[in-house]
């Protein structure tokens, strides 16, 4: 979150109380570049790495081969700080080539290394003009989508097996960018907000494989590789609807992949390539399997990464990844108009089959956010609308709950959330949030109300929702059809649109859908600050109707 929105929100004057609520300022210092590469080194088993006290060499922690060996390889760089650079025969790497044949620059002497790296190495002239950083991605279908940073086109010449994606060197050369907290995020000028929720896409190391397309008539389709296809509708969304932020919830990567960080920059970078703003919460599968990066070194990649909102939240808080963020009024202005939460719903129950639910101190850390973020608001003496919504990844049980009024779309599989109510869907309701979004269930795409939730405020007004929505699945590498092999019923992959309307105070919702090219059911969930019952003609039953 941006200082300017800590100051329109919160008591800015009181550092302690910011930190309480998972508030990062940003960092106004210039990342600097104190060390240049001297040296690559690829060392495959059983050759014996470089020697413990020879602290200049430092191993990328990504195995080259995947684990898929009965080999290990990895990557060594020489760092030097460039202040110890002092005699004349200390050379620094200026360029970096990957092939089998040596680079046919003019005028150039390269150097050889195994497995086709080649290097180019000079006397250290100036910090721009030598290698600083060197990493490792994944596949042909690897990006890299960090400011100044070049990923090679060809992979290292390892003997691999054909299905194992190929490893690929990405060169930083120079001062790696500063890794500033975004800009605020405004409402534009005729008081719109519009939000992209992209679930469930559930990428992997390599292209990974869709096995349940169907075409736009619903005939099904063969396999074919599932990354390409996600990244392709990520991005024609995205051109299409052009939305001021982008949140993903949850289950971005798929389970038990070899390496995460190339799955995670292929999710984002559509998204940083356009200059969108992006927020993210974690899904049970994507730091699940013995290789995946843990929670809190995939939230450390996301929240550096340029128009990165994520943020890991208070440590004393359970999970990570329990932040929010307010959108302000347009120009200059510091007045907050909207809220969004983001919470951990954490994953699988070890053991079980079952979810973790919402843990106490994510309610209290909500409830205490919210309350702080109203009072704030009645201080501002605001008499406009306010609208907050919540963005986690596995549905609350009460998306289960056999009552529920649907407004739009269909339940198409039952919905699998925590065994355990910690009914924070109660503090939702009294702390006014207008709507839900989830993930998880991949195949449900309803927006619903339950009805028996009506209490009466402090002035006898109705109070009613927050609507609960499902986002649908996004992936083409998860699953996208539900039922008893061999009658599965397949789904077009889909994204759902949120619009706020802060002049109006209004919220809208639509859904995109594969193939169609306009909006799928269109439903109006707010209107004038209020949540609004589902239209009459839809509530007949939709239950999971799957043949």
């Amino acid at each position: 979150m941006s200082d300017i929105c800590v100051k329109a929100s919160l008591r800015s004057d009181d550092a302690t109380y910011s930190k309480s609520l998972g508030v990062l300022p940003s960092n106004d210092s210039a990342a600097v570049a104190t060390h240049v590469v001297t040296d690559l080194r690829v060392i495959v088993s059983p050759a014996a790495p470089p020697s413990a006290s020879d602290t200049k060499w430092h191993r990328i922690e990504k195995e080259l081969y995947l684990y898929a060996s009965q080999q290990s390889a990895w990557l060594y760089v020489a760092l030097v700080n460039k202040e110890e650079l002092r005699a004349a025969e200390d050379l620094v790497v200026v360029n970096i080539s990957v092939g089998e044949q040596t680079p046919t620059d003019s005028g150039t002497s390269w150097e050889s290394r195994p497995y086709g790296i080649w290097l180019l190495r000079r006397k250290f002239s100036t910090i721009d003009e030598t290698v600083t950083e060197v990493d490792v991605f994944f596949g042909v279908d690897a990006v890299d989508p960090r400011p100044q940073w070049a990923l090679m086109q060809s992979p290292l010449q390892l003997e691999t097996h054909p299905k194992i994606p190929v490893a690929r060197l990405s060169v930083l050369r120079g001062r790696a960018p500063r890794s500033d907290t975004p800009a605020a995020l405004r409402v534009r000028e005729d008081g719109k907000f519009k939000i992209l929720q992209i679930s469930d896409t559930h990428m992997v190391t390599g292209v990974g494989v869709c096995r349940d397309a169907i075409d736009a008539h619903g005939n099904d389709l063969p396999e074919s590789d599932a990354d390409p296809l996600t990244v392709k509708f990520i991005e024609n969304i995205l051109d299409i609807e052009k939305p001021d932020l982008v949140v993903l919830t949850g289950d971005q990567l798929h389970h038990d992949i070899p390496e995460s960080h190339t799955a995670i920059f292929k999710v984002v970078a559509p998204m940083i390539n356009r200059s969108i703003p992006f927020a993210a919460v974690f899904g049970n599968h994507d730091s699940e399997g013995i290789h995946a990066l843990n929670r809190d070194k995939q939230m450390s990649i996301l929240q550096n990464l340029p128009f990165s909102f994520c943020r890991p939240g208070p440590t004393n808080v359970d999970g990570i990844g329990n932040y929010y963020i307010q959108v302000l009024a347009p120009g200059q202005s510091s007045l907050p108009l909207s809220t969004l939460y983001f919470l951990d719903s954490h994953g699988q129950v070890p053991g079980t089959t079952g979810y973790d639910h919402i843990k106490q101190s994510q309610i209290d850390w909500f409830t205490e956010t919210s309350q702080a973020a109203r009072m704030a608001q009645d201080d501002n003496n605001n008499s406009g609308f306010h609208l907050s919504l919540v963005f986690l990844h596995i549905p609350l049980p009460e998306f289960g709950d056999k009552n529920l009024r649907i407004g739009n779309g269909h339940r198409e599989e039952p919905t699998e959330g925590p065994n355990i109510n910690s009914h924070f869907y109660d503090a939702l309701v009294k702390e006014e949030i207008s709507a839900v979004g989830c993930g998880h269930d991949h195949v449900n795409d309803f927006c619903a109300l339950l009805p028996q939730q009506v209490q009466q405020d402090g002035d006898g007004a109705p109070q009613r929702g927050p609507w609960l929505c499902y986002g649908g699945g996004s992936g083409f590498g998860g699953y996208c059809s539900y039922g008893k092999w061999p009658r599965q019923k397949r789904f077009h992959r889909r994204m759902r649109v949120w619009e706020l309307g802060t002049t109006t105070g209004s919220l809208t919702t639509w859904k995109r859908v594969e193939y169609n090219r306009e909006r799928v059911d269109e439903l109006v969930l707010v209107e004038n600050g209020a949540v609004v019952d589902p239209p009459s003609d839809t509530d007949e039953d939709r239950s999971y109707g799957v043949s």
